[in-house]
């Protein structure tokens, strides 16, 4: 039974007929036409610049925002600029073949308590020092300024088992530090060739030579981002703090499901999920295990070459030229395996685990535009539940209305008489024939209307009964809430609530539509660079195992030169006979007694 690859179940998600085509993403309802939305451009082309959106009008003097570029990322940064912020920026886009080279990595004590290993990265003709964990936080902080981006992947750290075999010479461990020069500008080179985070301001600070990092960590912008990324404008974090309505939006999970998914998005997350299990599966593991493989046949070839190098020493004539010239062979074998094995590991080992990190920045990708499309749709719930206590609100207040009015007309029915208390000196001065029951309307009518809490309780003669009822009182006042106020307030709330979670959902609704066609375009950038590279990978493997049988073929040449040098075994044929007799051989073979003794 034969395995099947998991690329044959899914079809590439981010692979698209034109290049410069985008598809577009699934239409949401806005609650108006407000905000600088995605737009057609004078041309009637799709012109939404994503840098245009990362723009703020309260732009710091070092937030210098990248000029329009198309949804539809290319393959290189912008070459056509006209405006720079500095001159990292213009050289970046000078138009020339311009690479960043980290070209040493020397240990300092700069600014630190303990010595570090700084990598020294040269642009153009500048030269700034940097540590690790700094380029760790400049990736960290490019994460959060462009939350729909993907951002290229750093080394990973020494793992704990590295620490504990090596403990303090671990980080300065040579094999380590040249990997992380070679990723580290691999990294460097990604983000300069990025169509929008080679303008990045903060980017152009981290090449510069006497500029302090800790001070571009510590000002505008990645001073001024939000805590939480879920409540900030995914074209642009920093402005969370001048967006009111980012708090009212909630923060979901990741694991919360959707009502109405997007299919092409599932398939992303489908075909990403396979990719990276097929990467740091099978593909690491056997390249584990080529690897080591390797390692073990030049350590086997290094011992056997020695060995033979000695033996020769013990022989005489041809026997130990051709001894001395096989331990030569061997030895360059080894060597040839060497440098295979250091060229394997730079085009082939590390940009594989790169790509398997790529994988994991993917997920966390479209976790992000899934928990903003969660966000969408909680906010939707959310301002749907509000206009329905809202309209029950407006119910009960016109019934209250209504019966307001029914008692008003039933008092007006009812003819006006003085009210009088009763007691014994009222009904001594009535006259025969009236009774007490003559002030029942009036009393009756005032005991239909609503109860006022300015009128006290009547006292009782009871002096403790009295102390309660005073207590009963004061409570009561304090208690007692006008029921036609409490309605109209909390109309009042829910009215504001209704008007915050609309502009909520508007500015939901416009981050899902950026998040969308963002992701999505650079998802299709990413297939055309992964094609690229796994294209290059494959050709320079290639290369490498072509010029290591190369090598391998001149030097064992050479050695059965030496080796034809040798006397034939007394107990062998001639060498002219055997020839003879190979197949399509036009002489006749003679084996009478003449030629053997004539051999002889």
């Amino acid at each position: 039974m034969s395995s099947q690859s998991p690329f044959e179940e899914v079809a590439n998600p981010f692979q698209t007929d034109d290049i410069g085509h985008t598809p577009s993403t699934d239409s949401i309802d806005l609650p108006s036409d407000r905000d600088n939305g995605l737009q057609n451009d004078e041309s009637g082309q799709e012109a939404t610049s994503v840098a245009t959106l990362h723009q703020s009008s309260t732009e710091s003097p070092t937030q210098n925002r990248p000029p329009p570029i198309r949804t539809s990322f290319p393959n290189h940064a912008q070459t056509n600029k006209s405006e720079f912020c500095c001159g990292r920026d213009q050289y970046l886009h000078s138009g020339d073949d311009t690479e960043i080279l980290i070209v040493d990595a020397v240990k300092t004590a700069d600014g630190a308590a303990s010595p570090y290993i700084a990598y020294v990265i040269r642009t153009g003709n500048v030269e700034a020092r940097r540590r690790y964990s700094e380029f760790e936080s400049l990736r960290n902080g490019l994460a959060k300024l462009y939350p729909t981006l993907i951002i290229p992947p750093i080394p990973s750290k020494q793992s704990l088992s590295d620490y504990a075999v090596k403990q303090t010479k671990a980080k300065e461990d040579a094999t380590m530090i040249s990997r992380r020069k070679r990723m580290l500008q691999v990294f460097l080179n990604r983000i300069a060739r990025h169509p929008i985070l080679s303008n990045e301001h903060v980017f152009h600070r981290f090449l510069e030579r006497d500029v302090s990092w800790s001070e571009v960590l510590n000002s505008p912008p990645l001073s001024q981002l939000p805590k939480n990324i879920l409540k900030a404008p995914s074209h642009n974090p920093v402005e969370a703090a001048s967006s009111p309505a980012y708090e009212a939006l909630p923060s979901p999970s990741a694991s919360q499901p959707l009502r109405n998914p997007d299919q092409r998005f599932l398939d992303s997350e489908t075909f990403t999920n396979k990719f990276a299990t097929h990467l740091s599966g099978s593909m690491e593991k056997v390249t584990r295990r080529t690897m080591k493989r390797w390692s073990e046949y030049a350590h086997e070839h290094a011992e056997l070459g020695a060995v033979l190098n000695a033996f020769s020493l013990s022989e005489t004539g041809s026997l130990q030229a051709a001894l001395e010239k096989t331990g030569q062979a061997v030895d360059a074998s080894y060597m040839a395996t060497t440098v295979l094995l250091q060229e394997l590991e730079q085009e082939w080992t590390e940009p594989l685990h790169e790509y398997t990190q790529f994988a994991a920045i993917i997920r966390k990708l479209l976790a992000y535009r899934h928990q903003k499309h969660v966000q969408y749709e909680m906010t939707q719930d959310s301002l749907e539940a509000k206009r329905h206590v809202l309209e029950e609100y407006e119910k009960n207040e016109a019934e209250a209305r209504r019966l307001e009015q029914a008692l008003n007309r039933g008092r007006s029915a009812v003819p006006e008489t003085t009210e009088e208390e009763p007691g014994d000196q009222e009904e001594h001065e009535q006259g025969p024939g009236t009774s007490s029951f003559a002030s029942r309307p009036s009393s009756m009518s005032r005991s239909r209307s609503l109860p006022s809490s300015s009128d006290p309780p009547r006292s009782r003669k009871t002096s403790g009964y009295g102390f309660l009822s005073a207590l009963s009182y004061s409570l009561h006042g304090i208690m007692d809430v006008d029921p036609e106020a409490a309605r109209r307030s909390n109309i009042s709330k829910t009215r504001d609530s209704i008007g915050q979670l609309e502009d909520a959902l508007h500015a939901s609704a416009q981050d899902l539509k950026y998040a969308s066609s963002t992701i999505q375009a650079d998802l299709d950038r990413f297939q055309r660079m992964k094609v690229a590279d796994l294209r290059d990978m494959t050709i320079a493997v290639a290369k490498i195992h072509r010029e290591w049988c190369q090598k391998n073929l001149e030097v064992w040449l050479e050695a059965k030169k030496e080796i034809d040098k040798i006397e034939p075994h007394p107990n062998q044929p001639p060498q002219e006979l055997v020839d003879a007799k190979e197949p399509g051989s036009d002489e006749s073979p003679d084996t009478g007694p003449s030629r053997l003794n004539g051999a002889h």
